[in-house]
Order: C-alpha cells, then structure tokens, then sequence
C-alpha cells in the first residue's frame, strides 16, 4: 500500500509539475534570443546581471586591431565576423605598465592584466526588458595620465546606472607611445599632415560606433553624454575642443581633469622632435622598424617621456584655450568639479614642515610668499599641516571657477561645478580622505564593490550623487526632485555645490584667499 500511494504521489507530481518544465523550456531560448543584439559588424551576445534586470555586453571591438601597419594609423573600421560573438568577458587593457595597487587606488580602480595592443573594444550595460522609448546614453573615459588605465576596474561596473533607465559604455583607448607618438614620417604618410594624437581618435571612433550601433541596445545616439575623470575628463575636453567630435554627444562630465589635470597641448614640432629623440634611443630611424618592434618594448623605452595630445591641425586646429576663445567648441551642458584631498596620494600631502612649508612658499610664490603666508599660517606642524590641504583646496577650487568663468565667455550653455569633500571611510588610511578618483564609486553606485565599512551617509550620498549625474544624463540639468538645488555657474556668484554630508551651495574661497589665487593662476596663464 505505501508503495502505491508513492506512485500515486509521484505521478501527480510530474502531472502538475510537467507544464511549468515546458514553459520552463520555451524560456531558455526566449531569453537566449534577448541576449542576442546585432551590430552593424555582426551578432553579440551577453550575460545577464544575477537578478536578471541588467544585460552586459563586454568585449565589443569598435574598430579593427591597430597593429602591424596600422599601429599609428588612425582607427579603422572594425572587421565583421559570422555568427554570434560572446561578448561575456573584457578584452584586455591597451598595452601599459601593471603597476597593481598603489594607495590609495585599490585593486578595484585599477587596470589588471592581460594587456595588448589589440585592445580597441568596448562594453555596454543595458536593461534586459527593453522599453518602447529609446534611452540616454553615458560612454564613459577611463583616467591614468593618458599612459595606463582601462574600462575594467568595479568602479566603473555600469550595472547599476543600467537599472536606472540609461545605457552605459565604457571603452579602451590606446596610451602611451602607441596613441601618443608623433614623428616627421607619419606626419608626411597622413592625408591630413597630422600626427600622435591617435588615442583620441580611438575616442571618436568609438562614439561613431554608439552613434551607429547604440539604438540596437536600446540607447538613444542623439542623446548620448561623455564622462571621464582625471585624464579621461582632460579627454572630455578635448572632444569638446575637435571638430571630429561635433555632433557626437551632447553633454559633458569632467571629473577632476579640466584643470587638476589639465587637457594640455604641444605642438605638432615638438611631438615630432619628441617621438624622434624617443626612436634614436632604440637604435631606430624607420617607420618598418618601429612598425615591426615588439609593443612590450616600446612601452619600456617611454617611462622617461611624457607624451601628450599635439595640435596637429586635424584632430586639435587650435589650442584648447584658443578654440573655446573664439567659440568654436562642441558647446554642450558641462558638469565639472573635483575632490577635496586630490593630491593626498602625495607622500608629503598634509606632512610638511613649517620650514618646508614656508620655504615652499618662497619658491613657488616669490614676492607673493608672504600675502601667502598670511593667508596660510604655519606657525606649528598641526597649523602647517592644515595649511598645506587648505591652500591646495583654495587653489584647485579657484582654478575650476576661473574655468568656468572662461568658458562662460563664448558658451551658451551651461555649466555645474561641485566640490567632493566626503572622505571613503577608510580606518587604516584616513589621510587619504576624498581622494582623487574617490567620487567614482557613489554616483556609479559601487559602493559594494570597495571593501570599506561604509555608513548610511555614504548611502545616502551615493543616492544623491548619482540622482544628480542621472538627471544630467538625461535632460543637461542635474536637478530633480527631492534634491538640494545646483545652480548652474553664473558670473559674480562665487559658489560652487558641495557634495558631502549636506550637499548644498558653499563659498568657492574666501574673498582674500579668492583674490591672492586670482592673481596666481592669471599669472600662470601669462
């Protein structure tokens, strides 16, 4: 009898559970067929985000690998492929020295191995359930002083900026010698007589491709906003400043770039004479060779050289200054704004001596040390300490004032600057404070992906910060409801938003502090 009724029991069971497996069934491929997306180069499938809201694309390649003979080429259109290509994995980071962790940045701002020439891809968050509407679209410029760094680190994980009703790439660009050199001879080999500034034109390319592929994943191209921080905001600039970017996005982040690491420039001849000296040190005085050398070795032979963007009449007419002087800008709403400690991953950040301190002053301010001095008093270790972050904050919050009061002068939209001043809660390192790159992870909404003992204010924060970019990314104005108002940069009022325990409006310095670095930063651009 008990042998029966299991039978019975059993029976029923696949009775009742037989319809759920069949359904069951059809949904594998459903699903499957969701995660397909066709581009214009071929067929892509993702992975699913574990709650199964957000789609991952990672490893899209946006142009064809430069190598061979199109290293110092610009980008070329990538090569289309048959079948599905699984876009389930990064590619590897553009070549570049691995330096690992370096305090402050942990492993999860940094870029890890492998790394390779051929590294031209890039990786779209999207939702899984795909709306009628087509979306706004955040491509994302990673930092590293234009010589390391990739669209890999957690920090920029796009997951859940995607669940918030955007589209997200983020991409790789070439640094270093390989997107920076410039020489007599690839100068005279290009149809535009233009040289080294091959990492941004990766930077185009990859735009032309969202601006060509991107409604396939749901986002919307004429919609599209560029971020980036430290180099990667300096990048931000000067995709405003080229007129190979014109049309391509239609808002801006600079975060901690446009004037902590300004977008500078050097002449075509100087990057020329530059990338000649760099070759005559490898024994090398042709393009087949310098073509034909193993990319590990051009990377070792550049840690001497600091290459940057050149002016080279195709990619940058002009310089940035002079381009946004006379108004030719790609001129779009701008976000921009930096970090309270951005120099704490300095080993004499906060630890100066009054002697250091005060000779410091001397060298750098000459007949200004001393209205300096008075401003900054460092009569104790305690007061030297607390005057070298002051007058750092004081500089760097002027700076980015006087930034946005140049651009004010041709620009008809308008700009937002902020000041981080929120420490990551760090018990082992609070002198690092809100360092540079440390606003990533709160308006990512990454908080999780840091090993920090995080509080509901850093929450709280986080929520708020990534409401204001959302916001951004969706309309040009960072305002919404149930948000302390940002008032966009008007001239006469020195303020500037703070984003920290209250974000709220704050003084960008006091009116001594503002004058004494008014006249510092006049007479640097002098």
């Amino acid at each position: 009898m008990p042998n029966r009724s299991l039978k019975l029991f059993r029976d029923q069971l696949i009775y009742l559970l037989a319809p759920i497996a069949f359904v069951s069934l059809l949904t594998v491929p459903l699903a499957r067929a969701q995660m397909t997306i066709t581009t214009r180069e071929g067929r892509v499938s993702g992975a699913l985000s574990p709650d199964g809201s957000v789609e991952a694309f990672k490893g899209i390649p946006y142009a064809a690998p430069p190598v061979g003979a199109l290293r110092w080429q610009p980008p070329q259109p990538p090569v289309a492929w048959q079948g599905v290509r699984k876009a389930d994995h990064f590619s590897a980071s553009c070549m570049q020295v691995i330096r690992g962790e370096h305090l402050p940045w942990t492993r999860e701002f940094m870029a890890q191995y492998p790394i390779s020439e051929d590294c031209l891809y890039l990786n779209v968050w999207t939702a899984a359930k795909r709306p009628a509407a087509l979306r706004p679209v955040l491509v994302w410029i990673h930092g590293g002083g234009l010589v390391e760094g990739s669209a890999a680190p957690a920090v920029y994980n796009g997951e859940h900026l995607a669940g918030q009703g955007i589209v997200v790439v983020s991409i790789n660009y070439r640094l270093g010698v390989l997107g920076f050199l410039s020489l007599p001879e690839l100068t005279k080999e290009s149809p535009h007589h233009a040289s080294g500034d091959y990492g941004l034109e990766d930077i185009v390319a990859a735009l032309n491709w969202v601006h060509q592929n991107i409604a396939a994943f749901g986002g919307d191209p004429s919609q599209v906003t560029i971020a980036g921080q430290s180099s990667g905001a300096a990048a931000v600039i000067y995709m405003t400043a080229s007129p190979l970017a014109k049309g391509l996005f239609r808002g801006a982040i600079a975060e901690s770039g446009a004037y902590i690491s300004p977008p500078a420039t050097t002449t075509l001849a100087a990057a020329e004479e530059q990338g000649t000296k760099l070759a005559a040190s490898l024994g090398l005085h042709s393009l087949e060779q310098l073509r034909t050398l193993p990319a590990a070795s051009l990377i070792a032979a550049q840690q001497k050289t600091r290459f940057r963007p050149d002016v080279d009449g195709w990619f940058l007419p002009d310089t940035i200054s002079a381009i946004f002087a006379r108004g030719k800008q790609n001129d779009v709403p701008t976000i921009t704004g930096l970090n309270a400690d951005e120099d704490s991953a300095s080993s004499k950040y906060g630890k100066l001596t009054p002697a250091q301190f005060t000779q410091q002053a001397h060298e750098r301010y000459g007949d200004q040390a001393a209205e300096f001095l008075k401003l900054y008093p460092s009569a104790t270790p305690e007061q030297a300490s607390l005057a070298q972050k002051a007058s750092s904050r004081d500089d760097n919050r002027v700076a980015m004032y006087l930034w946005a009061a140049n651009r004010a002068k041709t620009a008809k939209t308008p700009a937002y600057t902020y000041y981080f001043n929120h420490a990551i809660p760090w018990p082992g390192h609070p002198e690092f404070g809100a360092f540079h790159s440390a606003e990533i992870p709160y308006w990512f909404r990454n908080l999780d992906k840091l090993d920090r003992p995080f509080t509901p204010a850093d929450r709280q924060l986080s929520r708020e910060m990534s409401a204001y970019w959302l916001n951004f990314i969706r309309t040009g104005n960072p305002n919404g409801a149930n948000l302390p108002h940002w008032r966009a940069y008007r001239g006469g009022s020195k303020t500037t938003m703070e984003l920290g325990s209250k974000p709220g409006p704050i003084p960008v310095a006091g009116t001594e502090a503002f004058n004494f670095w008014q006249k510092i930063e006049l007479k640097t651009e002098k």
